[in-house]
């Protein structure tokens, strides 16, 4: 396992608990390297040049970045080399190694957060159908929804899921941050949320849109920027997004 991570540690721990053998650890970090090694029984390392090639499969869960910098360090010999990452294709091995593949699960990672790993989405791809065969293989044990994915569309598929996770994520800080402002319990906002996805995952998304933007009540919307006069940024991020519903709710009526 390269990397010690978030997404390096979920994945360490859902293969050991499936009776998988984390051989070593690789983490610039020596206490993040010892601790999921500590985990997971097996060796750690900090040094790039001391990464082993020998076990059958060197997952590499490091930042964008930092994947090259491996390659190009490393000695992999005939093991088999993937990558997680979402956005970089899987021609960044080419000519560095001779076996290689993304496993790119579609989930957001946070250590100390519990999840069922058999419900994630596990995205591959491989230079070879036998490599390929290797991955589903390892991948059908940890997750029932394995799917094969080209580079090409697995980027779309993570720009589509920073969008309805990380941008989400960022709109319920703010609405935190202007609950804040005011004293109120970003707890209350809680049943809110929870309704909203499960809509969201029921119905499709466009199809359940409420709110001031959708019914065009320009007083609300103004009402709304009024208190949001304490932040430009927020000002201009409401009026933006207020925008784009409105639109879309308008485009979606001219189609009716």
């Amino acid at each position: 396992m390269i990397g010690a991570g978030n997404v390096a540690t979920h994945l360490a721990l859902a293969l050991v608990n499936k009776g998988f053998v984390i051989v070593q650890v690789f983490s610039r970090t020596e206490k993040s390297a010892r601790e999921l090694a500590e985990k997971t029984g097996a060796s750690f390392t900090t040094r790039i040049e001391e990464i082993t090639g020998e076990s059958g499969l060197n997952i590499i869960a490091l930042s964008d970045h930092a994947i090259s910098e491996v390659l190009e360090k490393a000695s992999f010999g005939s093991s088999l080399v993937v990558h997680t990452s979402g956005s970089t294709p899987m021609k960044v091995f080419k000519g560095k190694v001779h076996n290689y593949g993304v496993l790119y699960p579609l989930q957001t990672f946070t250590k100390g957060s519990k999840l069922n790993f058999s419900e994630i989405p596990l995205c591959i791809e491989a230079n070879t159908s036998t490599n390929l065969e290797v991955l589903n293989h390892i991948c059908t044990v940890l997750s029932g929804r394995v799917v094969f994915m080209n580079s090409k569309k697995r980027r779309t598929l993570h720009l589509a899921a920073v969008i309805a996770c990380n941008f989400s994520n960022h709109l319920y800080s703010l609405a935190k941050t202007i609950l804040d402002e005011k004293g109120i319990s970003f707890e209350l906002l809680h049943p809110l949320i929870r309704e909203t996805t499960v809509k969201a995952l029921k119905f499709s998304p466009e199809n359940v849109q409420t709110g001031p933007a959708v019914r065009n009540d320009l007083k609300i919307l103004e009402k709304h920027m009024e208190l949001l006069s304490f932040s430009p940024e927020l000002r201009e991020i409401y009026t933006i997004l207020s925008e784009s519903i409105r639109k879309s709710s308008q485009d979606k009526n001219d189609k009716q």
